[in-house]
């Protein structure tokens, strides 16, 4: 147990951005293709967080070509580059899964002023 405590607060040491819910973000994950490596950018609402720690994911969601489309990024995975925040949005859910339902302007969530 003690091995695994060090191993989680080791990782845990990694700064991260924190993103809150109903934040737009952009998450650079690092792709592999043969030998390259390139960084590819997923821009979206988080509409989720779970977990906590060393497990903690983040589901993202944006429209893609008319076409609902969500990942799930664990935060602490070491082919996440960074986590940026474009912007910061004013929520009142913990979960917004209500948004898989909207589309246009409803799916949209106010600034945090």
């Amino acid at each position: 147990m003690d091995l695994i405590k060090e191993l989680n607060k080791e990782t845990l040491a990694k700064e991260v951005t924190r993103a809150q819910i109903g934040d737009t973000v952009r998450v650079h994950v690092k792709v592999k293709e043969g030998s390259r490596e390139r960084i590819q950018v997923f821009e979206g609402i988080v509409i989720a967080q779970k977990h906590g720690g060393i497990e903690e994911t983040i589901t993202v969601r944006r429209i893609s070509y008319g076409v609902g489309v969500e990942k799930v990024f664990p935060v602490y995975s070491p082919s996440i580059d960074h986590i940026e925040v474009v912007r910061k949005g004013a929520v009142r859910r913990a979960k917004l899964y209500y948004l898989r339902g909207r589309v246009g302007k409803g799916a949209k969530v106010k600034e945090k002023l």
